[in-house]
């Protein structure tokens, strides 16, 4: 069954001396066969956290250090394309869940799944998507996976 990996696991999988890198680097292994995919917006996402600053939450990585450790990711990922009704399918969870904030973005992924038949979010940050399990989108921690294998 495919996954869709969440920017959080990405960055973890960046940074070696992160200490959530070892699991997200074995959940990944552990899902290979399952089929791992990302939107663009988690490539834009990484982008945005890569070259923010450490002291904004950031990696602090220059342009030309994203650049590369993107590169890698993109060769690890299959990307998969934007369908065109995405704005329809946001608009209509945003409204529909009553999202708003910082979670809108989630919101998007979320209806970029459901374009993509894909019904499973590797993430950290399972909380964040509990509000859409009524749409039959289960996110899984890394950890998760790790203790399955």
């Amino acid at each position: 069954m495919a996954y869709l990996v969440d920017t959080n696991v990405l960055v973890r999988l960046a940074v070696p001396a992160d200490p959530r890198h070892l699991r997200a680097r074995r959940a990944v292994e552990a899902l290979e066969d399952e089929g791992l995919y990302v939107a663009s917006q988690n490539f834009v996402e990484f982008w945005n956290v890569a070259t923010r600053p450490i002291e904004n939450n950031g990696l602090g990585q220059t342009t030309t250090v994203a650049d590369q450790v993107l590169k890698g990711l993109e060769e690890a990922f299959s990307r998969l394309p934007e369908p065109p009704e995405i704005y329809e399918r946001w608009r209509e969870l945003v409204v529909r869940l009553g999202v708003s904030g910082v979670k809108v973005h989630d919101a998007r992924l979320v209806a970029f799944m459901l374009a993509h038949d894909i019904v499973r979010i590797l993430t950290f940050n399972v909380d964040d998507f509990q509000r859409y399990e009524v749409l039959g989108i289960r996110a899984v921690d890394p950890e998760e996976v790790e203790a399955e294998s």
